[in-house]
């Protein structure tokens, strides 16, 4: 409908909302779908990382904080 940064009149604004709320053109046709795909690589890594610091953590932790944990969750 125009280039990002465009300039856009009220009515073109309106009719993009109107566009994103039904998920398709007015004429009927589908959105095309942004490319929002990430880099699998990356994520593995990243979730990797992740579950090696809850470990490393958790083994930081003492009893008595462990404990102070478990019942802050159990109030909750």
């Amino acid at each position: 409908m125009g280039k990002p940064g465009q300039k856009r009149d009220f009515m073109q604004v309106a009719r993009a909302v109107v566009e994103q709320a039904i998920r398709e053109h007015m004429d009927g046709t589908p959105l095309e779908k942004p490319d929002n795909s990430k880099n699998a690589a990356a994520v593995a890594l990243g979730r990797l990382g992740g579950h090696k610091g809850d470990a490393a953590r958790a083994a930081k932790l003492s009893a008595k904080r462990r404990h102070a944990i478990a019942a802050k969750a159990a109030a909750a």
